[in-house]
């Protein structure tokens, strides 16, 4: 990928047209490709733990390692179709596991290393995968459930191994760097990663191996990435958005990545963006919001290299985007995206900015805002996020629940569940998560324009916005609030934050109830599940 992008954003949305081969592998596509076209001294991954330790790896050597790791996996008995579950922090043996699994056409299945015991087994049972792959620290959730696990007959482990699993170093030094990839189908299927599941379930939204295709808009358009960037996302490779960001979509365009390994610290990471010289920053709102609490950062950290920052994960308050381009002197681009079908809507370089819009639908990608019966609604009317079907970076299905994929394809859509509006202009606005939406007095609330009102006062790190039974209104808006540091947690503070937020929004919008919290309970992928601050209300007042 070469060049600037003079954006037109008319012209540009109105022309696109894609062209997906009948076959194509993405394991492939990312690595070999490259080599191929001689380019394979060149670096596609910088990685670094927080212990200081660190490894640069080329595309010559990823194609090497992860062509071995297809060969393991064929040598146990892994083919086609078959399903691994990977549960590893952010390090490379991720991208080599994932990379030599998809050219041989078997399934990885991302996973977060915070799961409990249950929480695997779910994903262990309800994907039927043969193998596991994993690290000591993490390898006991596994070991506690595999023998309810019938389909799991093998368990790797990076790192010390111990009894009754196999060494991936040990299975690596012993297999051919000759690998025969899988001639696989553009619309085989590639991976599945499993819904947040804030409601019901986790579900298993299945990805073909054109979905990095499917994504191009994303990357070349959003990120922005240039030949020469470093492209960074602060988050764990085990769920989508890094996935896609931080890993396949820059290796598909031959581009360089970095991932760390370690807990997020806004002093950290400007630490990793000086000395990295890393150009593209991926991240979520919180986690800019708490770069912005570190003092004086631009004064004490150099960084000039960093010309592209991006957001998505949650929506992103637009303070935050003002006080960041005032400070740092760039844009935060905000998206909008989901297991099923990543970040479609964003706003785009070249685009003018409206702070706390979603922007545009990305060239290549229809999408509109529905009514249930999945008529397109006019500017201002709020509905369903909708994208339209045959879309080649949109999910296929939920893994063995074809009634629950029936409920979200419908009329030619996918129905997203996110609950926005568009404006004149067409840019679109995110009100809540159909279900998160408060009827209060008979008036209808966004938490998102609760939160963002909250959030703006100087104490606030980031909060979140329910409904709460109310004897007299049915139910209040009640605000969850985490503070910055520094900041304590007083009823004063508490109406001060009230009397903020009666000058941002309507007097029926205000948060009636002010609660400070230490933490917000998050899904894997960082969003906050306001559904289970709102179901701890209604129990607390005996009401279901």
């Amino acid at each position: 990928m070469t060049g600037d992008y003079g954006f037109d954003y008319d012209k540009i949305y109105g022309e696109w047209k894609w062209d997906i081969p009948e076959y194509f592998n993405m394991g492939v596509d990312c690595t070999d490709k490259h080599v191929e076209a001689g380019k394979g001294e060149k670096t596609c991954l910088i990685w670094e733990d927080e212990k200081g330790s660190g490894e640069h790896y080329s595309y010559s050597k990823m194609k090497e390692l992860s062509d071995k790791f297809g060969n393991v996996l064929r040598d146990l008995g892994i083919k086609k179709g078959d399903r691994f579950l990977i549960r590893l922090p952010n390090l490379p043996e991720f991208q080599i596991a994932f990379i030599g699994g998809v050219k041989i056409g078997a399934i990885p299945i991302p996973s977060s290393t915070m799961f409990k015991p249950h929480e695997v087994e779910y994903r262990l049972v309800d994907s039927a995968a043969k193998m596991a792959i994993s690290v000591p620290e993490y390898v006991s959730a596994i070991d506690e459930v595999k023998e309810n696990c019938t389909n799991l007959n093998r368990v790797i482990v990076v790192g010390d191994a111990g009894e009754g699993h196999l060494s991936f170093d040990e299975l690596m030094k012993s297999t051919s760097t000759e690998l025969t990839p899988e001639n696989t189908k553009s619309d085989d299927m590639a991976f599945f990663c499993y819904t947040s599941g804030t409601t019901g379930s986790p579900k298993g939204a299945v990805h073909l191996h054109k979905w990095t295709i499917g994504n191009d808009p994303s990357m070349m358009f959003w990120n922005f990435g240039r030949d020469g960037d470093l492209l960074a996302h602060t988050g764990d490779l085990n769920w989508i958005f890094p996935l896609g960001n931080g890993f396949l979509y820059p290796w598909r365009h031959g581009l360089t990545s970095f991932i760390y390994n370690g807990r997020f610290r806004p002093e950290k990471w400007f630490g990793l963006i000086e000395r990295h010289k890393i150009t593209n920053l991926t991240s979520v709102p919180t986690c800019y919001r708490m770069f912005l609490q570190v003092k004086d950062f631009e004064k004490n950290y150099d960084l000039s290299s960093l010309r592209h920052c991006i957001s998505a994960g949650e929506p992103l308050n637009p303070e935050v985007v003002i006080e960041w381009k005032k400070i740092v002197g760039l844009d935060i681009l905000d998206g909008i995206g989901m297991t099923e079908c990543m970040v479609y809507l964003s706003n785009v370089k070249g685009m003018a900015i409206k702070p706390g819009s979603c922007g545009k639908p990305q060239p290549g990608h229809i999408c509109a805002i529905v009514n249930k019966d999945g008529n397109q609604l006019d500017p201002r009317q709020e509905g369903t996020l909708a994208i339209k079907l045959g879309d080649p970076g949109l999910f296929r299905e939920y893994w063995n629940k074809p009634d629950k994929t029936a409920e979200v394809l419908k009329n030619g859509w996918f129905l997203t569940g996110d609950t926005l509006y568009t404006d004149e202009d067409g840019y679109y606005w995110f009100a809540g998560r159909g279900d998160d939406l408060i009827m209060t007095a008979g008036y209808r609330v966004s938490p998102f324009d609760v939160e963002s009102a909250v959030n703006a006062h100087p104490a606030v790190l980031e909060s979140a916005a329910v409904a709460s039974p109310d004897h007299i209104r049915g139910v209040i808006v009640k605000s969850f609030v985490v503070l910055n540091p520094g900041y304590d947690s007083t009823d004063e503070l508490a109406n001060e934050i009230q009397e903020h937020c009666k000058k941002a929004i309507a007097a029926y919008e205000y948060p009636r109830v002010v609660e400070f919290v230490d933490a917000l309970p998050k899904t894997q992928s960082g969003k906050t599940k306001r559904k289970v601050l709102r179901e701890r209300e209604f129990l607390k007042a005996g009401k279901t």
